[in-house]
């Protein structure tokens, strides 16, 4: 019987992708890729590299076994010389981890497992971009009634209001891509940050030894590599990267808090599948458990966004490592948890549902109250005063309100009641025709519909392997 205690987030929510960039052995391959990358460099710049060397160590670079690398480590009780060891007797030869100390490893390979985790997020954020721009085409001319405080404001439509949460969401993608754009590297600059060991090593040229920087972190498809650094590279950099996740996160988040309540309204649904069930006690409820699997995560991001900011600006001289503690749990676990969410999320747009004969009686309980603006200036334009309209306005208004409360009356009537108010000077076909004005008037929001689509369509015209990712089942 296992006494190991399971990673939940790896578990229950994220991806194989996602998992296998933190996994133990997916870091060894991104050490064993940083080691190949060093000596094609090196190589590149002068040092002797015998012929077949470089691929005597690619042919076994995905042989991992973290058994053999452990026993190796309770010899060297180092955990570095213990990979080194194993990487060379795999290949045959004692080329790798020239002029390099273990933070030039160790703060790389990290580095390298958080831009290609970005690179996940990017890709499953163009699908989500682009399945909310499909659901708001989809219900751009779904007349909604809008809220504002929880209340009844004004007429909406159904794909405005998806769009309204993809705008927020695409803003955090362009802030992603930024952040993916400009991520730097720490190099290969030694114990301190002064690349004295491969300045030695490339007998006294700094330049060679500058060069060897922008050489690998080409080979393994970074955008720069930073210029003075000390120790580590700077905590404020995951603090940007973590950053960027809640960012992502909070449309998605916003989206599904929404849905919820309108899942409570019986107006939409998250969908509910064959053989799914809601609750033990209570057969009928279908909950919206993936919409509160989703704000639940990006509470749990939040959280890690505090860890991040606490290690920003908390580095002594050129560096300590008293964050790797934190580090450790918050690096991989964030991205874990944006992958599940996203997961989830994609989930949820594929699966949705908008129940448009209950979202157009809501409508229509709720319209008369919406257009009472527009009966005050149709009364006023008949020649009533506009104080007076106003209070005989809200003296029906409020009644209305307090029998659809109580149950007095089943249905809206307010209109019924002005049409047959003096005061007011309208009569009941003036009303009709305000009534289905009103109904049909959201505004521009079919435009913005539309427009928030094209900007979508460039988006996934960048990203086509993005624009095509279909999640895969989740618990």
């Amino acid at each position: 019987m296992s006494d190991a205690i399971p990673n939940v987030l790896a578990e229950r929510y994220a991806s194989s992708s996602m998992c296998a960039i933190w996994s133990g052995e997916g870091k060894v391959r991104l050490e064993r890729e940083l080691w190949i990358a060093v000596m094609k460099a090196q190589r590149d710049l002068g040092i002797p590299v015998p012929d077949g060397v470089i691929e005597s160590y690619e042919r076994v670079k995905d042989q991992v076994n973290l058994d053999s690398i452990m026993q190796r480590e309770r010899v060297t009780r180092h955990d570095v010389k213990a990979r080194i060891e194993e990487f060379c007797d795999l290949a045959g030869h004692e080329h790798i981890h020239k002029g390099m100390t273990s933070r030039d490893l160790t703060e790389n390979v990290e580095q390298l497992q958080v831009f290609r985790s970005l690179q996940v997020v990017q890709r499953k954020s163009v699908a989500a971009l682009v399945k909310l721009a499909a659901r708001s085409k989809e219900t751009r001319d779904i007349p909604l009634t809008a809220r504002t405080h929880n209340v009844a404001a004004q007429v909406t439509t159904v794909g405005k209001r998806i769009a309204m949460f993809g705008e927020e969401m695409l803003g955090a993608y362009h802030q992603l891509q930024t952040v993916l754009g400009s991520y730097p590297a720490r190099g290969l600059k030694g114990a301190v940050g002064t690349r004295l060991d491969q300045i030695s090593l490339f007998e006294g040229d700094a330049a060679k030894a500058r060069a060897l920087d922008e050489k690998v972190v080409a080979y393994l498809g970074l955008p720069l590599a930073l210029g003075a650094v000390g120790q580590v590279y700077p905590r404020s950099l995951d603090l940007r990267v973590v950053g960027s996740l809640v960012d992502l996160a909070s449309g998605p988040g916003d989206f599904a808090r929404t849905l919820r309540l309108m899942a409570g309204q019986e107006l939409a649904s998250e969908g509910f599948a064959k053989g799914q069930v809601g609750s033990s006690a209570m057969p009928h409820k279908m909950n919206s458990r993936s919409c509160e699997r989703v704000n639940g995560l990006h509470v749990v991001l939040k959280g890690y966004l505090t860890m991040a900011s606490g290690l920003a600006g908390d580095q002594w001289n050129e560096g300590d490592v008293s964050c790797s503690v934190v580090r450790r749990v918050m690096l991989p676990d964030a991205f874990l948890a944006m992958d599940g969410l996203l997961e989830t999320f994609l989930t949820i747009l594929n699966q949705m549902e908008v129940f448009e004969a209950v979202v157009a009686t809501e409508l229509q309980r709720y319209l008369p109250f919406l257009l009472t603006t527009t009966v005050l200036m149709e009364a006023v334009k008949s020649g009533a005063g506009r104080e007076g309209a106003h209070e005989a306005i809200k003296e029906h208004a409020v009644a209305v309100a307090k029998d659809l409360r109580t149950g007095k009356v089943r249905a809206n009537d307010l209109f019924d009641r002005l049409a047959a108010d003096a005061r007011l000077g309208l009569t009941p076909a003036q009303f009709e025709v305000v009534f289905e004005q009103g109904r049909a008037n959201s505004g521009d929001a079919g435009a913005q519909v539309d427009e928030f689509a094209a900007r979508v369509d460039a988006v996934a015209a960048n990203c086509p392997e993005g624009a095509a990712y279909e999640p895969g089942a989740i618990l």
